[in-house]
């Protein structure tokens, strides 16, 4: 295990015999992997790659809970490169002791014994190769919220915590009413985007994608809470201003353009087109293989309980999908993926024209015309 601080390789014996210590530098390693629970086992140079491609090398902050996936990922697909060592060993020695009876065998077995330090990319190679199985989806995660908090407070024992780590959201980090000045209130956003999760809201404001194409970024529960009165008399002065959903695909999640039409506190009575930037399941077919769809009984059983006015506006094919339990977490994008897919869409909407029924599909026009339009992208990125 190679250590993080100087890049020298030490053996188990190196680190029992310097407790836990780099034999050179004498850093101490946050991880030993031969005491962790075998099905994740992992190291500080994996652990750090980890924080690094998550973060974009420091650049973009990051949720706990899209850290929490990545790690599930890459975990996961280790343990199908051990499995897959494992079934291509023994299956090759005994197809060796049917073939041969010589010291022949024994030979080739040696060289067998050596391809359990072969690569990743030969092992992916030769899967390549095998008969292809149907993809399964995920089940649901393995790892926990909790897990994840032990392995950071692991890491920082040791190491400098993670720069780009959002905290819990909270109204406190939030800047107070009185702190906006006069000149900046009298302003408006050209539109806003509206999440379903606070967690992805607090995100976005982080990376600032509010300065970076002028547009206000709010949950649909009321996040950023200190602003959010205040915000929301900004937004009402623009006559042509821009509403965006971005939510789950979720039951709860496709539920957020219902919540939009018929609260009073958005844009109940209104003729607002809203923008559905997604996720929506229709858009998970032409995300081709990137989302990371997820299913399970209580996801199933919130879409068995939608009312009628949010599954109207899904198409059969999505209802079956969505009542069989399947959904995608948005947080199980990567912080870089989530904000080019949003810059994207934002991009996209400020390019429209006359033809806006030509670049997007109409989900939905609710009130026979004189109600409130929606319109969604044909895909998620």
């Amino acid at each position: 295990m190679k250590c993080i601080q100087c890049n020298a390789d030490n053996k188990l014996r190196d680190r029992t015999r310097n407790q836990g210590r780099c034999k050179v530098c004498r850093h101490p390693f946050a991880f030993e992997p031969t005491t962790m629970d075998p099905r994740f086992q992992f190291t500080d140079g994996f652990f750090a790659k980890a924080l690094a491609d998550i973060s974009a090398n420091d650049t973009l902050y990051f949720t706990p809970r899209q850290l929490l996936y990545l790690l599930e990922k890459r975990l996961g697909r280790k343990a199908r490169w051990a499995v897959l060592r494992l079934a291509v060993f023994f299956t090759s020695i005994l197809g060796l002791f049917i073939l041969f009876s010589s010291g022949l065998a024994w030979a080739i077995g040696l060289l067998i014994l050596i391809m359990l330090k072969v690569p990743d990319k030969l092992i992916l190679w030769w899967s390549e190769r095998l008969p292809k199985q149907p993809k399964k989806k995920n089940k649901g995660i393995t790892l926990t919220d909790t897990m994840v908090d032990t392995w950071l407070q692991q890491w920082q024992r040791f190491n400098p915590p993670p720069a780009r780590l959002l905290p819990p959201p909270s109204a406190s980090a939030s800047l107070a009413p009185a702190e906006l000045r006069n000149d900046i209130t009298a302003y408006s956003f050209d539109r806003v985007l509206v999440c379903d999760s606070v967690a992805i809201a607090q995100l976005l404001i982080a990376n600032n994608i509010h300065f970076e194409h002028n547009c206000a970024v709010l949950s649909i529960g009321g996040y950023p809470q200190a602003i959010f009165a205040t915000t929301m008399a900004m937004l009402r002065r623009n006559p042509d201003l821009q509403v965006i959903a971005l939510h789950n695909c979720s039951p709860p999640g496709v539920a957020l353009i219902n919540q939009l039409r018929t609260s009073p506190d958005w844009y109940l009575d209104s003729t607002q087109v809203i923008f559905d930037l997604g996720m929506i399941p229709r858009q998970i077919a032409a995300a081709r293989g990137q989302a990371y769809i997820q299913v399970s009984a209580d996801s199933a059983q919130n879409a068995q309980e939608m009312p009628p006015e949010v599954s109207k506006q899904l198409t059969t094919t999505e209802l079956e999908w969505l009542k069989a339990g399947y959904f995608v977490d948005l947080e199980s994008f990567t912080p870089k993926k989530l904000m080019q897919i949003v810059s994207y869409g934002i991009a996209k909407l400020q390019n429209l024209g006359e033809d806006v029924d030509e670049n997007l599909i109409l989900v939905s026009d609710l009130g026979g015309g004189n109600g409130t339009f929606i319109y969604a992208s044909d895909n998620f990125g």
